[in-house]
């Protein structure tokens, strides 16, 4: 590492919050909603062979259960942005957890297929209103050079409840019923909203930020315009684009399906398969955590790496030239399938230092969109590819490719504006440090 990199990452620049043992209790409680919103939104990507069955529909309207619900999320990142940056933390994670508990209740009694849309729907509503307060919840609480691990740290516990959604949830669906296990798992949603209000503060004692004045919608436009005109948000966004789109597809919807119909394995190998894509995730994400911690530079090649590795294991599985990949190359593809939630977590490093504290919730909302924007788009693209080709995975899957390549172009397109108004913050920081009163 670089004397520069290295200085950068050591300062702590005056009225850095203390971080410490309160710190982490506090982010424990923001972070464990998260935990319970992902549980509820990876639950119908175990849940999606008995979807289809209970109400009845094909791969399309199957796929369009994921796609509202990722609609709704990608669609409301840049206001529940604003909403962090003007009402806090606590009460945008409040809203998130009552709504995202009441639509994990209605997809439990759910009596048509479109009573379920409407549940996902609310269940996505408060989705989005986890994962932008929690970093921004990290910010007030941590130093700033602790930021890139803190983001991994959110998205471990992330897949956590995947995991969770995985291993316990489908034993659940298929031990007790549909209804027992949704119904059941929306008590988790109360657990932490107890938890939320009895404990949770938005920032510590002496850290106040300044209070923003009511401006309406300019002070809307100008929060928007100002974080999208900083590059490095704009190349947030489309890490976050490319990198973490396949496996979100593979987790939410379309893994389980292709494991089963495609490859002829059982539902528990299969569970097994999807699994291994959760813990490679979580060992992924503290690796590069360490990395980008200690050099700062590796981020753009650890995302670029991360794209180009799962290109190429997808392209090889889905073009297999027998009836059936392998089980080895099957689980190299979820091994390295586990690398994308990592990887996407690169962005916010990318928007974090391009924009000022006030800011920071409106930059995370833009950055967040993107993933989520693509996963929506590919899981609509090959639910009606599969339909359209008589479920032929090999078509359907290689939508991806389509997007991996739009996103590497505006990243290389990107990343020189970037690489410069760093290098211009990290100047100036040093000579604002040079006049901070010892």
């Amino acid at each position: 590492m670089s004397s520069a990199s290295s200085s950068s990452s050591s300062v702590v620049l005056p009225g850095d919050p203390p971080g410490g043992r309160r710190a982490m209790a506090v982010w424990g409680i923001g972070v464990s909603v998260y935990f319970v919103a992902v549980i509820f939104r990876t639950s119908l990507g175990v849940a999606g062979l008995d979807a289809a069955d209970r109400f009845h529909v094909n791969a399309s309207a199957l796929s369009t259960f994921s796609i509202l619900q990722l609609l709704v999320y990608a669609g409301m990142q840049i206001p529940v942005g604003l909403l962090v940056d003007r009402l806090g933390t606590k009460k945008v994670l409040t809203i998130g957890v009552v709504l995202f508990t009441a639509g994990q209740l209605g997809f439990a009694f759910s009596p048509s297929y479109g009573t379920a849309l409407a549940s996902r729907a609310l269940l996505g509503c408060g989705d989005a209103l986890t994962f932008i307060s929690v970093l921004r919840l990290g910010t007030r609480w941590f130093p700033a050079r602790r930021g890139p691990m803190i983001a991994q740290l959110a998205g471990l516990v992330g897949m956590a409840g995947n995991l969770v959604s995985t291993l316990v949830l489908s034993r659940l669906l298929h031990g007790v019923g549909w209804t027992a296990a949704f119904a059941g798992s929306a008590l988790a949603g109360v657990v932490v909203l107890v938890l939320l209000l009895l404990f949770l503060k938005d920032h510590p004692e002496g850290h106040e930020p300044e209070p923003l004045p009511h401006q309406g919608a300019a002070y809307v436009r100008r929060q928007i315009a100002a974080s999208w005109r900083e590059p490095g948000t704009r190349l947030g966004l489309w890490v976050h684009f490319t990198t973490q789109f396949p496996a979100m597809v593979f987790l939410l919807l379309w893994g389980m399906p292709f494991l089963v119909q495609a490859q002829g394995l059982s539902r528990a190998t299969a569970g097994e398969l999807l699994t291994l894509v959760v813990l490679s995730n979580m060992v992924v994400g503290l690796v590069y955590g360490q990395i980008i911690a200690r050099h700062h530079a590796a981020r753009l090649p650890l995302a670029l790496g991360t794209v180009a590795a799962t290109a190429t294991v997808w392209a090889v599985t889905v073009a297999y030239p027998a009836d059936t990949a392998p089980m080895w190359l099957l689980v190299v593809l979820c091994t390295v399938l586990g690398a994308c939630g990592p990887a996407s977590m690169i962005g916010f490093d990318f928007a974090r230092p391009a924009n000022p504290a006030e800011r920071q919730g409106t930059a995370s909302g833009i950055t967040n969109m993107g993933g989520f924007v693509a996963s929506m788009t590919t899981l609509f693209a090959i639910g009606v590819l599969l339909d359209a080709t008589g479920d032929d995975y090999a078509i359907a899957f290689s939508a991806v490719f389509v997007l991996q390549a739009l996103g590497i172009s505006q990243i290389l397109r990107l990343r020189g504006r970037v690489a410069r108004r760093e290098r211009e913050r990290l100047v100036a920081s040093r000579v604002e440090t040079v006049h901070v009163p010892v």
